[in-house]
């Protein structure tokens, strides 16, 4: 019995005959007789040019091994486009899902960013703001009340409580020693301005000391008062000698916080 593979492979085989050579020697037997007989006209419905033979509507007209073998490879190519729309299909169907995907450090990273925006909305807020303001200014407070006051000006009677009053005080607190000759005028009145300063500027520790207890020369102890001198941590930051010739003969409170504060010995007002 022949088998597909048979008639694929177009072998000859025992019994079997083309369909189209049968349905030609019918025709040609039906054409002779039909001369024969003198009947020319053709059958009702035939067309009047044969059909191409290349041409193919998707079945057989051709049942031998030729028509076979055109059958199937037309079968074949079909199959390999459908296979190749459908891989496309996929790959298309793949890559938007790889992009509509995101890893769980993608997620991640997304869920911290959102968390900033809404912390930075919540900063952004009127309300949060003026909340921050109080708080901020009541921790000022409070780091201000902890802060050494003095609020006047202390006498030191010798050198040793001018090294003291120096050396062993907080780094963090200014020190202001008046250097003074009592017998001159322009000592006199900065000691008043030390009064007030020192009430102004509480935080700001205010000394004095007779220039005859500290060992200077004499010549210091003339021309060289009133002197302020300025530490701060035990070591020095101003040194402002003859401040009567500087500040003139007649000066203020105000003058004397002018000038140590264009040297950033005492903190602007504002």
């Amino acid at each position: 019995m022949a088998t597909l593979e048979d008639k694929i492979l177009g072998e000859k085989l025992h019994n079997y005959c083309s369909s189209s050579e049968d349905e030609g020697d019918s025709d040609y037997e039906d054409s002779r007789s039909g001369d024969e007989e003198g009947n020319a006209p053709k059958p009702e419905g035939s067309s009047a040019d044969p059909p191409p033979v290349n041409s193919w509507n998707g079945t057989a007209s051709n049942t031998g091994p030729k028509g076979v073998l055109e059958d199937w490879r037309r079968f074949q190519e079909m199959e390999r486009a459908a296979r190749r729309e459908k891989e496309i299909e996929s790959w298309e169907l793949a890559k938007k899902l790889t992009l509509a995907t995101r890893t769980a450090a993608e997620e991640e990273q997304a869920k911290e960013v959102e968390a900033l925006e809404e912390e930075w909305k919540e900063l952004l807020d009127e309300e949060y703001l003026m909340k921050y303001q109080q708080q901020r200014k009541q921790e000022l407070m409070e780091k201000l009340q902890k802060l050494k006051k003095f609020g006047k000006v202390l006498t030191l009677n010798s050198k040793e409580e001018f090294l003291d009053a120096i050396d062993q005080e907080d780094p963090t607190v200014t020190v202001v020693v008046h250097i003074y000759n009592h017998s001159e005028e322009a000592c006199q009145t900065m000691d008043g301005c030390l009064k007030i300063l020192s009430q102004e500027h509480p935080a700001v520790k205010f000394c004095r000391i007779q220039a005859d207890k500290t060992g200077l020369s004499r010549q210091f102890k003339v021309d060289g008062v009133p002197a302020l001198l300025a530490y701060k941590g035990g070591d020095i930051i101003g040194n402002f000698v003859g401040l009567g010739k500087t500040l003139g003969e007649d000066f203020f409170a105000t003058d004397v916080e002018g000038y140590l504060v264009s040297y950033g010995i005492l903190p602007e007002k504002y």
